[in-house]
């Protein structure tokens, strides 16, 4: 081994077999984002440098991403971004990674709003901004409020705001919920809250439990509670006949159902692309 030619193929080769062994998901997938980060080049360019030989410097900076991503620190937070619907989302530990399950909320948002000429859209926890800039830059005349209680978070999001081009119609706001936004109206409102139960906390894949930020991921006791604060403000914010989207954990459907139902008018729920309840909608009766 000490003697051996470190290639680019070696060296993808190599590491999927190591993370694999730490139980890594996709290890062919993470070999292959890490190692065109380290070398700064795409995915696809590394097929064509497969016999090329880096150097030491960016094997060494390789290798100390690999060591990371053995500890459990998410593939996302070592290159510093995510794609989610199509677009680059630069990411920190300070914001929850963005998930292609998240992408069902956005395609059922986007469905709502389509005929509708500058439709005032609500993001309630927004944080690396996935939602409401997927939203903007899909619909283009959207007017898109973001809001997040971490000044951190809101940082992030704007950055991406203004990578993709949508700042402009694009408003963040730091605060909790509905506090920001109390005199306004909209029509459609979204959310991703954070819904892991407590119980559920050691039961998460080490990346996410010991590195995203917790507040974007704990829904209290039961995982609830956020689905109860917006369900009990949301129809002084919806216009009549406006539309409340959230995303849910799959086992929590009938559960945020029943909490929306006993203010808004029952919609349908979406299932993801494997299959499991995702997304709970609701509207306020006209």
């Amino acid at each position: 081994m000490a003697n051996e030619t470190w290639t680019v193929r070696r060296l993808l080769q190599w590491t999927e077999d190591f993370l694999r062994k730490h139980q890594v998901e996709a290890p062919r997938l993470e070999a292959q984002i890490l190692l065109a980060h380290a070398l700064g080049c795409s995915k696809i360019d590394l097929y064509v440098r497969h016999e090329e030989e880096p150097p030491e410097s960016e094997r060494a900076a390789f290798r100390e991403m690999i060591r990371k991503r053995a500890e459990g620190v998410p593939v996302a937070y070592l290159v510093g971004y995510r794609d989610f619907y199509s677009l680059q989302f630069a990411v920190t530990p300070d914001v929850l990674i963005p998930r292609p399950e998240t992408e069902t909320l956005v395609m059922e948002a986007l469905r709502r709003i389509q005929s509708t000429v500058a439709p005032r859209v609500l993001d309630l926890g927004t944080g690396s901004g996935c939602i409401a800039i997927s939203l903007a830059k899909q619909h283009k005349t959207a007017q898109v409020t973001a809001v997040d209680v971490s000044p951190a978070a809101l940082a992030v999001a704007a950055g991406n705001a203004d990578r993709h081009g949508v700042r402009e119609r694009v408003t963040f706001v730091e605060g909790d919920l509905f506090a920001p936004v109390t005199a306004q109206t909209f029509h459609l409102v979204v959310s991703n809250p954070p819904y892991i139960a407590h119980r559920e906390f050691p039961s998460l894949d080490v990346g996410v439990r010991d590195f995203e930020p917790r507040s974007a991921l704990d829904g209290g006791p039961d995982g609830l509670d956020y689905y109860r604060r917006i369900a009990a403000e949301l129809s002084g914010h919806l216009i009549p006949g406006g539309w409340v989207l959230v995303e849910i954990g799959p086992t929590q459907e009938a559960a945020v159902r029943e909490l929306f139902a006993a203010h808004l008018e029952p919609g349908s729920t979406y299932k993801d692309a494997a299959g499991r309840p995702r997304v709970v909608s609701a509207r306020r009766r006209k």
